[in-house]
């Protein structure tokens, strides 16, 4: 968020991978994130966790419920093998939201 010059106040929802069902869990607890607004349909353990396409899927998960629900920013994050860990934002610049 910083380098994208942007607070938490800024994004309408997180898309947060879930390697393991407590990992939502804990960056909501750990970046006082709402849980309305992380994983609203559901993470990988609900709706799966395809080996390979998982951020295509974060992605495409993010993109649909912001359109679905009027967002203009979302976050979406996954972790990477051995601790490290990868995240976008991403704008609609036609929603909305974005007249605002």
């Amino acid at each position: 968020l910083a380098r994208a010059g942007l607070s938490q106040s800024d994004i309408d929802f997180w898309e947060i991978n879930q390697a393991f069902s407590v990992v939502d869990l804990v960056n909501q607890q750990l970046l006082g994130l709402s849980p309305q607004r992380v994983n609203v349909h559901g993470g990988a353990v609900v709706l799966g966790h395809p080996l390979g396409a998982s951020g295509a899927v974060i992605i495409a998960r993010l993109i649909s419920v912001l359109r679905a629900r009027g967002g203009r920013r979302g976050l979406a994050a996954i972790c990477n093998g051995g601790g490290g860990a990868s995240a976008v934002v991403l704008e609609l610049v036609n929603s909305p939201a974005a007249q605002l």
